[in-house]
């Protein structure tokens, strides 16, 4: 019996191949050559690539045996994803392979910001001697304030209490508990900018956190505090950067990350107090051993038939045919109650299966409920295996629940969320038909039914006269077509809850303009789409 062949389409370390055994057929080519790429996927089982080999629908189609990409890194740029799912193709990375490489360049930023260690350097080596004009200051006792308190923000945290710095932190999906564990005092954002002497920021790259420090944020900050970004490009807005350095808002800045890479010639540049680096989290031996190592293992797995904990496109696992479909609508479900919290702080999730699915293994569907709750706010991959540990690490308490009865429908799944301060929020949803079709049946005990859109606004308001064809006005005159729309009311008729399905995502700011002009006490936006990052 021939041995499964695992192509190696760029130069991995020695102990990758290590790591890949003696049980494969070992292939190499170029995969930055298409001409030799695609003839050498024909009869591939696994595909090892970085960062210059791109695998998309093209390279997918050519590879009949294809069973698995790896892709010796943290993000999955050059691999299409979606294609990879529709031909059966899993996808793996290396996600926490660059986790201490990136903690400790962001603590290298802070310490160059503190004491001026990149321009004096250039100063000295431009053979001058400017020992005054680079005064620093201490970190002893100063304030660090970390946005996003995951696993790299709190390696940061954990560096940075070191030097005893008193370490403040804005993270919604984190506990107070978990962060008095980090030695952490949870602040509200505004509240952390006004008191920190250093902001690190490790958030993912959405729609929703992208420019999440700006000319508002730079005004609320000190003029002696840095800014440190080694997250994502974008989070800070570098235009805005540019002028709170201009005006002396702030002191400084550490920047490794850029909307457009490589990145030039940008605006604060030309400050001797922004230290700039060109992406360079990822960029250690140990990181780049880590992940050809990390994904070495998993090919291993994904051949053998086992599961995969860094598969970013399959559940692991043997998964009940009727249960399968319900894995899909669960993480939606998860990604529309994470948007309908949007800034609370959560302390429990609990997946609540009911109807004759309850008869079935369904832990898989508590595992895409963690997935569909994390994608949008927390940074790095998310998958169906690291969701629980995501919770876990933010001393979020998960359970699953089933129940055979359910009145309405013959399966429904809810996903609740417990506040910090004991308020529970829910999402329910069901398949219908013989299309499976994927239904949003409830909001917040809300109980309505509309089919689930990549689009979607939900608006709770007093119920009142006038008040839909003011939405409708509000859309209209943006050119915002409302594709379906129902209406829940209260059991006392009080309030209402409009939930419409849109043909295309809201501009910036229009979800507010619609709630002001209805006068909503709760507004959310859902937008499920490919998250970018």
């Amino acid at each position: 019996m021939s041995k499964p062949v695992v192509l190696i389409a760029e130069e991995l370390s020695p102990a990758t191949m290590d790591a890949l055994g003696t049980d494969f057929e070992i292939r190499n080519t170029d995969g930055s050559d298409r001409d030799q790429l695609l003839p050498a996927l024909a009869d591939a089982d696994a595909v090892l690539i970085r960062s210059a080999t791109t695998m998309d629908a093209e390279a997918i189609g050519a590879a009949n045996n294809l069973k698995v990409i790896a892709r010796a890194g943290v993000g999955l740029d050059n691999v299409d994803t979606q294609a990879a799912t529709e031909a059966g193709v899993m996808v793996v990375n290396a996600p926490t392979s660059n986790i201490i490489s990136a903690a400790e360049l962001t603590c290298g930023h802070i310490l160059s910001s503190a004491r001026n260690i990149a321009p004096a350097n250039a100063s000295l080596k431009d053979g001058q001697w400017k020992r005054s004009a680079y005064k620093g200051i201490e970190l002893y006792q100063k304030t660090l304030g970390v946005i996003g308190l995951g696993r790299i923000g709190s390696l940061v945290a954990e560096r940075m209490k070191s030097f005893e710095m008193h370490i403040a932190a804005y993270d919604p999906y984190v506990t107070a508990a978990r962060a008095q564990q980090l030695g952490a005092t949870l602040l509200s954002l505004d509240e952390l900018l006004e008191t920190s002497d250093f902001v690190t920021i490790h958030m993912p790259r959405t729609p929703e956190t992208l420019g999440m420090i700006s000319d508002e944020q730079f005004t609320m900050m000190k003029d002696s505090a840095y800014v440190v970004n080694v997250a994502r490009g974008g989070l800070i807005d570098e235009d805005a950067l540019g002028r709170a350095l201009d005006a002396g808002q702030i002191a400084g800045a550490g920047i490794d990350v850029f909307v457009e890479e490589p990145a030039k010639d940008l605006p604060f540049f030309k400050h001797d107090s922004a230290t700039v680096t060109p992406h360079l989290g990822a960029s250690t031996e140990e990181a780049q051993e880590k992940a050809g190592v990390s994904v070495a293992k998993s090919v291993r797995l994904a051949l053998a038939g086992e599961l995969v904990p860094d598969a970013v496109n399959v559940a692991g696992g043997v998964i009940d045919p009727y249960v399968r479909p319900g894995i899909p609508l669960t993480e939606k479900l998860g990604r529309i109650l994470s948007a309908v919290m949007k800034g609370v702080s959560v302390s429990a999730i609990e997946v609540v299966v009911a109807g004759e699915l309850a008869e079935k293994n369904v832990d898989s569907l508590k595992l895409a409920a963690l997935k569909g709750v994390f994608t949008d706010v927390v940074s790095g991959q998310v998958s169906y295996v690291n969701a629980p540990v995501l919770a876990e690490g933010r001393g979020i308490e998960t359970r699953l629940s089933t129940t055979s009865d359910s009145p309405h429908y013959r399966n429904t799944i809810t996903v609740k969320a417990v506040s910090a301060n004991g308020r529970e929020f829910n999402v329910t949803g069901t398949l219908t038909g013989p299309q499976q079709v994927e239904k949003l049946v409830g909001i917040n005990n809300y109980e309505f039914e509309v089919a689930i859109a990549d689009h979607m606004l939900v608006l709770e308001y007093e119920d009142r006269p006038g008040v839909i064809g003011t939405m409708g006005m509000q859309l209209g005159d943006r050119s915002i077509n409302i594709a379906t729309m129902d209406v829940a009311l209260r059991a006392d008729g009080a309030k209402a809850l409009a939930i419409l399905t849109l043909d295309s995502a809201l501009p910036g700011g229009l979800m507010d303009q619609v709630a002001d002009a209805i006068h909503a006490e709760k507004a959310a936006e859902v937008d499920l789409e490919e998250t970018v990052r």
